[in-house]
């Protein structure tokens, strides 16, 4: 399907109105996650006494990228982001990354879950009362969905790979209804499909949201990360600063949908796509497995825009879990303020979970690449923090032992100052109908879709934009709905 469907199943509706009335719960919009101005002062009132990940409806009004950083009480205020020096990129470039710790659940994939459920809840297509929200996922989307879940009083099933985080594991085990374990890790996704099916058998009332082929996961990102960046921007840029890209492992193609925006407004801006070096599926049709927890590979995410994709590079997972140590071991942050790196940026390192790391990476390479001056501007994203990866830090510690000033110097010296422009590509136009047509093998093979949805993919022009513009529409069904269900005053 090109576009969200918003058709409305009356009866369906009424019992998700009913259900949402009595727990008491008000939606928001697109519009209020942009721009939390918008949401009303006794909504903000309230949240004065919530925590950040407390399962409050409230915290509904939170899914945004302007909280303040505190876990209990706060406020909304600019967006949260923080901008890397030369001294610790070795780049002059101005790297700066957008930080998703402050979301509740730690992560910003709860946005991405809200928008593939929402529009389905205010519809009446998911009618709450029958039906169990699915989420399958490599790790924080099945967390967000879970979470989105409980907070609109819908039941849910999580679905991730055995190999996750134990964090992962251990929180779900408290949020969501079902939590399955699919066998692999990060790049076993073939796996989780096989259990959607497995599911859609069992006879049991279930709507499926998949990250990999939902637009709403698309639209949240290109709608509310993208205006996030450039809010960004307009606090950042100085006279002489060029705008010159954003970075995003491709994941589920949800993230990298804000550079569909940004290039909107910076024509000649690069998306740059990531992945695993263990992994390369989009840099040479490869395979393998990896540790960089949250990007999913091994296929081509159905929404990700491949025609808009400039660049592609692959991160090696070695520089990731070895870079998580230099970042947050006490060995290690001495090492880094040694080199001249500022007390505030160490002292923020564990703001970067594997993935971001992987994303920091690839806007080294990219500015490497086009050598970049202190002029130029690259953004990028951390979806998470090192809080959901503690458990991989003991890991590395008992399989290697205590970290050292010698490991902190070979890291340092290897992964940062001396990471280069290998493993990566400019895509031609042939490049990007390739890595366009290796969706045929996961989506059209095996998941339903068809020869024709593929094709106008790549071929009809108004088909990302049709997408794009469904946010005002998808606003007034949210906002028919809250005044439906009578709660605001």
């Amino acid at each position: 399907m090109t576009t969200i469907d918003l058709t409305i199943e009356k009866d369906r509706r009424m019992h998700a109105i009913q259900r949402v009335r009595e727990r008491g719960i008000i939606i928001p919009t697109y519009a209020q996650m942009k721009n939390p101005a918008l949401i009303p002062a006794k909504i903000k009132e309230r949240l004065a006494n919530v925590g950040l990940w407390d399962v409050n409806p409230l915290n509904l009004f939170r899914i945004n990228w302007h909280n303040q950083p505190v876990p209990f009480g706060g406020g909304y205020g600019g967006v949260n982001f923080i901008e890397f020096p030369a001294s610790l990129t070795g780049t002059p470039a101005r790297i700066i990354a957008l930080v998703g710790k402050w979301f509740p659940t730690g992560a910003h994939k709860v946005g991405a879950a809200f928008s593939c459920l929402v529009p389905r809840l205010v519809t009446g297509q998911f009618d709450p009362t029958t039906q169990k929200a699915v989420w399958p996922s490599t790790g924080n989307y099945c967390r967000g969905g879970a979470y989105d879940s409980a907070l609109l009083a819908c039941d849910s099933i999580a679905i991730l790979p055995e190999g996750m985080s134990r964090e992962r594991f251990e929180w779900l085990a408290k949020i969501a209804g079902e939590v399955i374990a699919t066998p692999g890790s990060e790049s076993n996704v073939k796996e989780i499909f096989d259990k959607c099916w497995e599911l859609r058998r069992s006879g049991q009332d279930l709507m499926i949201f998949n990250q990999f082929d939902e637009f709403g996961n698309y639209l949240w990102h290109y709608e509310v990360t993208g205006h996030a960046m450039e809010e960004v921007l307009q606090q950042v840029m100085g006279p002489h600063d060029e705008y010159r890209g954003m970075t995003s492992a491709t994941g589920s193609a949800g993230t990298i949908a804000s550079g569909d925006y940004m290039k909107q407004i910076f024509p000649h801006s690069k998306i740059v796509a990531s992945e695993a070096l263990q992994c390369p599926t989009l840099l040479e049709n490869g395979f393998g497995s990896h540790r960089i927890e949250g990007i999913g590979d091994k296929h081509v995410p159905w929404i990700h825009n491949t025609k808009n994709t400039d660049i592609v590079v692959a991160i090696d997972d070695n520089a990731v879990v070895n870079l998580a140590r230099l970042f947050n071991e006490p060995v290690g942050r001495s090492f880094l303020a040694s080199k001249g790196v500022p007390e505030n940026v160490v002292e923020q390192l564990d703001l970067l979970g594997f993935s971001g790391i992987s994303n920091v990476l690839s806007a080294i390479k990219f500015a490497k690449y086009y050598e970049l001056s202190e002029n130029d501007i690259v953004l990028t994203v951390l979806t998470d923090s090192m809080e959901l990866y503690a458990s991989r830090l003991h890991e590395m510690h008992a399989e290697f032992g205590a970290y050292s000033e010698l490991d902190a110097a070979a890291h340092f010296a290897r992964y940062l100052m001396g990471e280069s422009t290998d493993h990566m590509i400019e895509l031609t136009y042939a490049d990007r109908r390739r890595v366009h047509n290796l969706k045929y093998f996961t989506w059209v093979e095996q998941q339903g879709k068809t020869y024709e949805e593929i094709q106008d993919m790549w071929y009809r022009r108004d088909y990302w934009s049709a997408v794009q513009k469904q946010t005002a529409e998808i606003d007034a069904l949210i906002e028919e709905f809250n005044h439906d269900v009578g709660l605001i005053g």
